[in-house]
C-alpha cells in the first residue's frame, strides 16, 4: 500500500475512532529540551500534532518492529521511549502528565503493531481448537457410570383410593358391563338395556303465568306514555329558559 502525506494528514484528522489520544511531551532529536504536542494513536500510527486543533500532523510514527520501554527523566518526568531495531534506528522519547496517563500511553503503544495482532490471533485460534477437541471427546467418550443413589429403589407410596368417573355430573360407581346395578333413586338417567350410560333427563322448562305477562305488557306500553310526557315537561322549561335569555340579552324596554 502506497501512502503519501495527503492520505496521512487525511487519515490522521478523519471521524475515525482513535485508540488513544492525548497531550504528551517530546523529546528533540537534536535539542534535549521537551515540547508538548498532541498524540493520536490510530492503528499502528502515532501521530502528533502541534496543537489539539491543527489541521495538519507534525509527523507521524509507525509501531512496528518496535519496543516500547520506561525510561529515566532528568526532570523526574513520566518518560517512556519507543525504541526501534538497528543502529541507525531513532528512539523516540516521550513524557506524559501523570502516571495513570503514563501507563495508559505504555499498554496501548504495546498493542498497536502488527505483530500483538498476529500473537492474539494465533492464542484464540490455538483456544479454539482445543475447545473443539475437548467438545469431540467429551461426545464420544465411554458413559460415566451412574451414582450409587441412583441405583436405589424407591419406596412404593400407598396406592390412593380410587375415584369413581362421572358421567353428566352423576358418579357411575360400578361401569363393569353385566354387573349388577342398584335401581337409580338420584334422579340421573342410569343406564339402557344395552349397559350404556343414558344421559339424564332435560329440567321442565318454566311457564309464564298469564298475571306476568298482562304486567309485562303494561309495562312496556307506559313506556312510551312516560318519555313522552317527560319530553314535553322538559321541552317547555328549555323554551321559558331562551325566552327569558332573550329577553335580558335585548335590555329593557324604553
Amino acid at each position: 500500500m502506497k501512502l503519501n502525506e495527503r492520505s496521512l494528514a487525511f487519515y490522521a484528522t478523519c471521524d475515525s475512532p482513535a485508540d488513544n489520544a492525548g497531550f504528551l511531551y517530546k523529546r528533540g532529536e537534536r535539542h534535549t529540551a521537551y515540547h508538548r504536542r498532541w498524540f493520536v494513536l490510530k492503528g499502528n500510527m502515532l501521530f502528533y500534532f502541534e496543537e489539539r486543533d491543527s489541521r495538519e500532523p507534525v509527523g507521524v510514527i509507525v509501531l512496528e518492529g518496535c519496543n516500547v520501554e520506561l525510561c529515566d527523566s532528568a526532570d523526574g518526568g513520566f518518560a517512556f521511549a519507543i525504541r526501534f531495531g538497528g543502529a541507525k534506528s531513532r528512539t523516540y522519547v516521550l513524557a506524559a502528565e501523570s502516571q495513570g496517563d503514563m501507563e495508559s500511553w505504555v499498554k496501548s503503544l504495546s498493542r498497536a503493531s502488527f505483530d500483538y495482532m498476529r500473537l492474539v490471533v494465533r492464542e484464540l485460534e490455538k483456544q479454539l481448537q482445543e475447545m473443539s477437541r475437548g467438545l469431540a471427546g467429551g461426545a464420544g467418550g465411554p458413559c460415566k457410570p451412574k451414582p450409587s443413589w441412583l441405583e436405589q429403589p424407591r419406596e412404593r407410596l400407598p396406592a390412593l383410593p380410587s375415584i369413581p368417573p362421572k358421567e353428566n355430573g352423576c358418579a357411575v360407581w360400578n361401569n363393569v358391563p353385566g354387573a349388577a346395578r342398584p335401581p337409580d333413586a338420584s334422579g340421573c338417567g342410569g343406564h339402557d338395556e344395552e349397559g350404556s350410560p343414558r344421559p339424564p333427563p332435560l329440567p321442565p322448562r318454566r311457564r309464564v303465568s298469564s298475571g306476568e305477562a298482562a304486567s309485562a305488557g303494561a309495562a312496556v306500553a307506559q313506556s312510551p306514555s312516560t318519555f313522552c310526557r317527560l319530553h314535553q315537561q322538559y321541552s317547555q322549561e328549555v323554551a321559558r329558559l331562551r325566552q327569558d335569555w332573550q329577553q335580558r340579552r335585548r335590555g329593557p324596554r324604553p
